[in-house]
């Protein structure tokens, strides 16, 4: 496989595979989180990304843009330390529980939901 391909077959647990519901590109939204419940990021990823998160313990997503795929931290040392994974109700977000080494924003902030804030409603 060269840089930039997809995984044709994944070795993911064809019961798992058969309960995701995958956009039109074979994609499944990962929303990250720390063990704390903070929301650090969210990523995406196809059937192989999700299985070599749940083998190896380390967040790993399809880059849309790279059109590659990519484990958190390999080249920033931000590592992704997977804790728990959950499959939504309807099977097409995954929420991925992790131990978060340095910060999870590609722009060096802990995480990439802190700069813009749209709307604080206080005493709702």
């Amino acid at each position: 496989m060269t840089a930039g391909e997809r995984v044709r077959e994944s070795a993911l647990d064809p019961e798992i595979a058969a309960r995701l519901k995958r956009d039109a590109d074979g994609l499944v939204c990962a929303v990250v989180q720390s063990r704390a419940g903070e929301v650090l990021m969210v990523g995406w990823m196809d059937d192989e990304a999700l299985h070599r998160t749940l083998t190896t313990g380390r967040g790993t997503y399809w880059s849309r843009s790279r059109r590659e795929y990519w484990v958190k931290g390999e080249t920033s040392g931000h590592v992704q330390h997977v804790h728990e994974v959950r499959l939504d109700c309807d099977g097409d977000a995954v929420l991925v529980t992790v131990d978060q080494e340095g910060p999870a924003c590609h722009t060096g902030t802990r995480t990439c939901f802190d700069t813009d804030v749209l709307l604080v409603r206080d005493g709702a």
